[in-house]
């Protein structure tokens, strides 16, 4: 994943409409125009915005996801250890699995000890408990263990607006 990162050199603009962007995802380009002009002294026309926008998407600077609200599933952390005696012969088929999966949301690598880790939607427990099972039977000798966290109580889930400024800080 961070091999395709986008070559991008962020202006002053950009980062603006990405963190008005965070901060109110459904601001339309007009809006946005509006937020620019008075809250950072940037004069450009709407359709200058939503060239900006379609470009920095197109070039992969910010990625576009519909996430449910959290009241309709259950979010489950699940971290994967692996069984080296199958993990040459498995490896790949298992990843696959695990990222094509419908109710995969979120899919990474961590340091430390080597593991998959994927944060995942269920409609409800029982339904998450199934997923395992039946992920143990379709891929079980690639896997030594798979942990799984229940996620309560979603506090946050959302981008700070204020994350973006380090874009501006890394350029100098």
């Amino acid at each position: 994943m961070a091999d395709d990162a986008p070559d991008w050199e962020f202006s002053e603009r950009d980062v603006a409409i990405l963190t008005e962007l965070a901060a109110d995802p459904q601001l339309s380009s007009r809006e946005l125009t509006d937020v620019l002009a008075a809250e950072y002294d940037i004069d450009v026309s709407h359709v200058t915005v939503s060239e900006s926008i379609r470009r920095m998407r197109e070039e992969g600077v910010f990625r576009e996801a519909i996430v449910p609200n959290e009241a309709y599933y259950v979010f489950a952390l699940f971290e994967f250890k692996f069984d080296p005696s199958g993990f040459a012969d498995g490896w790949r088929e298992a990843m696959e699995h695990v990222r094509e999966d419908e109710h995969t949301l979120f899919f990474f690598l961590s340091d430390g000890e080597y593991q998959w880790k994927t944060v995942m939607m269920f409609r409800d427990a029982e339904a998450s408990s199934r997923w395992i099972h039946e992920f143990y039977k379709e891929h079980g000798e690639v896997v030594a263990n798979v942990r799984n966290s229940a996620v309560h109580n979603v506090l946050k889930f959302r981008t700070d607006p204020s994350v973006f400024e380090a874009l501006l800080e890394d350029g100098d």
